[in-house]
Order: C-alpha cells, then structure tokens, then sequence
C-alpha cells in the first residue's frame, strides 16, 4: 500500500514538473514576443535599454531637483520668518520716530514759539538804537533756528512716510495774495522788488503743503539775488496752472541743477550772504512735489536768473472751496486798519505764549483777553464779545481739543472767527479744521503771518 502511494506521487511530481516546464516555455514565447514588439516600435537609431535608462536617470535627476526645490523652500520660509521679524523692528522704530517728531513738534517748538512771540513784540518798543540792533540780531537768530528744526522735522516726516497729503479746492489767491504781501517785505530788507501777477483761479491741493514749496522757491530767490527783482506769478497751462517764482540772480549751471535737489547740496551763496540751512529746502519740495504728484520745472541763464514752477491741477468747474477768504490786507493800510482796538481772544495752556500773545497782539493795537480756559476768559470779558478767538490745538489731556471749543463758543458768538493754532501737520487735522469753517496756523507761529490773517479776518467782518 505505501509502495503503491509513492508511487502515485511519483507521477503527479513528473506531471507538476511538465506543467510548469511547459508554463515557462510559455512565458519565454510571451517576453520574446514582447521584446520583438519593444524592439520593432524603437527608433532605428536608438536601442530600447539605452531609453529606459535615460529614463531612469531623468528621474533620478527629477526626484534631486524636487529635494533640491523643497530645500530652497525651508531656506525662504527662514528668510520670510526673518523678514517679517526685521519688518516688525522696523515699523516699531517708525512708530518711535513718529512719537519722537510728535514731541519735537510740540514740546521743542513751544518754548521757540514763545520766544519768536516775546522778540517779536519787543521790535514794535522804541529802544536805543543799540539795543534795537540786539533785538534784531536775536530775532534774525531765532527764525534761523526755526527754519534749522522746521527743516530737520519736515525732511523726518516725510521720510517717515507720517506727512499726508489733505488735497482740496481753493481760490490760489488766497495763497499767493499774502504770500506776496509777505515776501515784498522781505525782499525790501534785502534791496529788491517783488512783481506779482495776481490769478484768479481755481486749482485743487494741499495748501499748507503747496504753501510750503512756493515759500521755499521765494527765500531761495531773496538769498540768492543780490540785486534787481523778483517775479510771483501764474501761467495758465492746458494741464493745470503752472505757479511760476523768478529771480534775477547768478542762475545756475547745469550740472548742478539736479543736485540742488537732493539732500544737503545747496548753491553757492553770494558773498556776504551768511543766511544758515543745511540744503535740505528743495530736497523738501521734491518729496512734496511727489507727494502731491505736481511735477517742478527748473529754468536758469548764467548771469540773468533763475525761474522755478509747479504745476498744480484746476478745480472742477463744480467744486467750491469750503472757505473763501478776502484778499489780504496791504500793509500800508495796517495802521490805522481793523487791528487797532479789536477784542481777541487767546487760549493756551502755556503760560510763556499766553504772555508772548498778549505782548504781541498789544503791540499791534489789540486789546487781548488771554487765560488757559474759556471760562475764565469770559469771567474777565465783562460781557464783551470777541472778534477773533486763537486758540491752542493741544490743550492737556483730558481736556477738549481746541477745534471742539472753538466750535462751543461760536454757538455763543455766531460772528466770532476762530483760529487754530497747532504743531500737528497731519492731514486729518488739518481736514478737520477747514470743514469747521475755520483756519489753522502752525508753530512755530510767523508773527508777520498772523497779523496778516487777523487784518484780513477783522476786515472782512
């Protein structure tokens, strides 16, 4: 029985290995088909292994460029993580410099506000003509000194990108009018005459900031022309108006009228000339210019003068400006004109420029009423009403604004034209204070400036 088993077994291993024999002389047929139909599909001049290892290789070389790729990634995300730090150290240094210019602003130029106030006010005494002459000296040397910090802090703000632009419609007389009233002044110190051709229109910027520029190219004109005149006037271009300031000056040579714009380069000054700055004035301009996207042109002969220009955009024909002022008051006419007995009011809580205020505005003829608050104020008015209220912007902490007092008073004395005063440029103030119908002036403040404003506003009353 066991014989007869091994016997059977025998067989179905033979069987098991002609089958299998026979499953792998299948096979043999099937990949030698296979191979002949690879072969015969290939190109003539290119064996089908010597494609499959190319094959191989790209991917070889695909799969290290992909490792390579995702290792260039990691290295970026650390960049970008980096970055992002170093952006935050950044924008926290910016808000320190903002802070910092917010306290020069106000905190520095309080007391030189002051100061140009009390010199200002002491130059109407009659003095000894020695001390008349020291009076200058120290009013000349205090305006330097405004003109230094007003410098270094407008180049700060701009450069820290805090100084925006309050774009809007107005007359361009209301700027030039008593810029060119200013500056015959000036110009008459030196020797020289201003033409000024006078516009009557409607253009669309930043005042303040357009006012800054145009008084740029007028000091620059009155420190480099020793003799002859110079020219304020417009010229109607299909683009806008093109505000023109000329001068009968050196000129400028070519090479330099490019650098002139760039920081502290400036021109060579005529002899004598010992007027301070550090060449930063048209380095302003031209981050004004940018700002307000009024292109400057610059035109100059050797020998015969130099002309400076800004184009500025008109108003739409639609568009009003929000406040429309009278033409300046001329200067001969200040004498006997609206200041002289005129009630003004003036809120600040400095106790230095409440005195600079009174000592000025009492030297023009005013009859002041000044205090820290309006309470008082009207306490020592004996139910007199002013004419012109000056008020400070800042006025402590906890205390309203002086927009939002000037605005209290007014309901109670509907004629009363208010006046702010203020070291704060930024747009949104100075947005704030024109729709509230009233007008802004910055410190430090320009004694001629303020007269100018007060005689017009009195008369216009």
């Amino acid at each position: 029985m066991a014989l007869f088993q091994l016997a059977a077994d025998s067989d179905e291993t033979t069987a098991d290995h002609a089958a299998l024999r026979e499953e792998n002389r299948r096979l043999r047929k099937i990949c030698q088909a296979l191979m002949e139909r690879v072969e015969s599909g290939g190109s003539p001049d290119s064996a089908p292994y010597a494609a499959f290892e190319r094959s191989v290789l790209l991917a070889e070389q695909v799969r290290e460029r992909t490792d390579a790729l995702h290792r260039t990634l990691d290295e970026l995300n650390q960049v970008n993580t980096r970055l992002r730090a170093a952006n935050a150290e950044a924008e926290a240094a910016n808000l320190s410099k903002t802070k910092f210019l917010a306290a020069v602003s106000h905190d520095l130029l309080q007391p030189l506000n002051a100061a140009r106030l009390f010199a200002s006010a002491l130059e109407t005494h009659t003095l000894p003509e020695a001390s008349q002459a020291l009076v200058g000296h120290i009013g000349r040397s205090l305006k330097d000194v405004e003109g230094l910090i007003g410098t270094l802090v407008d180049i700060s703000r701009l450069d820290a990108g805090v100084l925006h632009a309050d774009k809007a419609p107005f007359a361009v007389s209301t700027l030039l009018d008593a810029l060119a009233e200013e500056y015959r002044q000036v110009a008459a110190v030196r020797g020289l005459t201003l033409h000024y051709v006078p516009s009557s229109a409607l253009v669309e910027s930043d005042l303040a900031l357009l006012a800054r520029v145009i008084r740029n190219f007028l000091s620059n004109a009155v420190r480099y022309t020793e003799h002859g005149h110079l020219l304020l006037g417009c010229r109607r271009r299909s683009n806008g108006l093109e505000i023109m300031v000329g001068d009968t000056g050196p000129g400028i040579p070519e090479p330099q009228r490019r650098a002139i714009f760039l920081e502290f380069r400036r021109a060579s000054q005529p002899q004598g000339n010992q007027s301070r700055g550090l060449g930063l004035g048209l380095a302003i301009v031209d981050r004004i210019s940018t700002m307000l996207a009024h292109p400057v042109t610059l035109t100059s002969q050797l020998g015969r003068g130099s002309l400076f220009s800004i184009l500025v955009p008109y108003a739409a024909p639609t568009t009003a400006p929000r406040i429309t002022n009278s033409r300046p008051v001329p200067f001969n006419e200040w004498e006997h004109g609206p200041l002289q007995g005129c009630v003004v009011w003036v809120i600040d809580d400095d106790p230095a420029t409440i005195e600079g205020m009174q000592a000025l505005l009492g030297s023009w003829g005013c009859r002041v009423r000044a205090a820290a608050t309006a309470s008082a104020l009207e306490a020592a008015s004996d139910g007199e009403p002013p004419a012109v209220l000056l008020v400070d912007y800042h006025l402590g902490e906890e205390r309203e604004s002086g927009v939002e007092l000037a605005a209290r008073l007014r309901h109670r004395y509907p004629r009363l034209a208010a006046v702010v005063i203020t070291a704060n440029h930024e747009a949104a103030l100075k947005r704030t204070i024109r729709e509230a119908d009233m007008h802004c002036l910055l410190k430090p403040l320009k004694p001629l400036r303020l007269k100018m404003l007060l005689a017009t506003l009195l008369k216009s009353r």
